[in-house]
């Protein structure tokens, strides 16, 4: 992985966050590149539980765009002998419980190591240790994903309905009009599906669109539970709901 090589970068998989005394650098990790995304400052001190809180909660909602995009993974990283990322899980844990116990919960790991500038992001992503971190990680929120998929499969209610083809999707995303009752609200397809498609560019527009109307999307890896699930079915699922 290298730091924003955007025609190289591949397709989202998680979001690090490397945590300093008084700032938080926040990345969004591609499938082949690692793109800077926000800085966090801290206003105050570490000992001041207060501003510590309020710098947390900083942290989450600078995270809550690239979530709602659909994106579940998260690595938090903080130097040697501190306890910064500790701290952070232990507060979301606390404070966010939508984060942590619904059926769209994200899956947190924590790693030690600097990333607050280009190259230390690049000499982290690019260890054996941390890429199999984000395996681990990303392979346990691929199963929250399986179970809410499974669960939609299970249900006979109309309202949730599952598109298995790319031209429904369009239909529902693209043309539907404003009397329609059912909305996309995530599309998942492998990453073997992405790369073989014969109809990439009708693909990523469709991917830059569902973005856009806040559709959460997510390529998952064919070899993990969830991509051969997925897979099974197809290789590209959207899942709706009623509004």
């Amino acid at each position: 992985m290298t730091p924003n090589r955007k025609h190289t970068r591949g397709y989202p998989v998680a979001v690090l966050i490397g945590l300093e005394t008084a700032a938080a650098h926040l990345w969004q990790v591609f499938s082949r590149a690692v793109k800077p995304m926000t800085i966090v400052r801290l206003d105050g001190n570490r000992s001041d539980t207060k501003a510590l809180y309020n710098f947390h909660e900083s942290i989450i909602n600078a995270l809550r765009p690239t979530l709602k995009q659909g994106v579940r993974t998260i690595i938090v990283a903080s130097p040697p002998r501190t306890t910064y990322s500790q701290e952070f899980i232990a507060h979301v844990g606390r404070h966010h419980a939508w984060l942590t116990k619904n059926e769209n919960k994200v899956a947190i790991a924590e790693t030690t190591g600097a990333a607050a500038t280009p190259s230390q992001v690049a000499l982290l992503a690019n260890s054996a240790e941390f890429r199999e971190l984000v395996r681990e990680t990303t392979s346990e929120e691929t199963e929250n994903l399986l179970e809410l998929l499974e669960k939609r499969l299970g249900t006979s209610r109309r309202e949730n309905a599952i598109l298995f083809s790319l031209e429904e999707a369009e239909n529902l995303i693209l043309h539907s009009s404003k009397s329609c009752t059912q909305k996309a609200e995530y599309i998942i397809l492998t990453n073997k599906y992405l790369a073989d498609s014969r109809q990439k560019n009708r693909l990523q527009r469709l991917l830059q669109i569902a973005s856009n109307k806040k559709i959460k999307t997510r390529v998952v890896d064919s070899e993990s539970p969830a991509g051969k699930r997925v897979a099974q079915l197809g290789g590209f699922l959207c899942i709706a709901k009623s509004e």
